[in-house]
């Protein structure tokens, strides 16, 4: 079994979605592993990855507009707010989604279904650089 791992730096703009499967297939056909897993680990606590449709950005929207009416930015409840009124509600989000996946590798691809894509969702309203630990095994 052939194991490699990468580790990317994601820039966001704020509260949104970066869709970044394209680099992580880089990755895996740069890999040479023709099936395995590819594991995603995202290093915070106010960001998080989840694979969702690519084919309709309204999907982006709708996701992003349900999570705001979800969990509230300033909501007077929160005792942690450290960095700003998204602070704890940004905790929150990433509590409620996650922080790694794992998808199957078939034929040195990754396995997504036809409308999926893989983002990473920062919950912060302010830029971030965002760190994301890439690991591939198999054969």
């Amino acid at each position: 079994m052939k194991l490699c791992q990468k580790q990317h730096s994601f820039p966001t703009s704020g509260r949104g979605f970066v869709e970044i499967t394209a680099e992580l297939q880089k990755a895996v056909a740069d890999s040479g592993i023709q099936i395995g897993l590819c594991h995603c680990y995202l290093h915070h606590t106010s960001a998080s990855l989840v694979i969702t449709e690519n084919a309709d950005t309204d999907v982006l929207s709708d996701l992003e507009d349900f999570m705001s009416r979800l969990v509230i930015d300033g909501d007077p409840r929160y005792l942690h707010h450290a960095e700003g009124g998204d602070d704890m509600p940004a905790h929150i989000r990433s509590v409620l989604t996650q922080t790694e996946i794992t998808v199957p590798i078939v034929k040195g691809h990754l396995e997504l279904g036809i409308w999926q894509g893989i983002y990473l969702w920062e919950h912060r309203t302010h830029q971030h650089l965002r760190t994301l630990t890439q690991t591939i095994q198999g054969e």
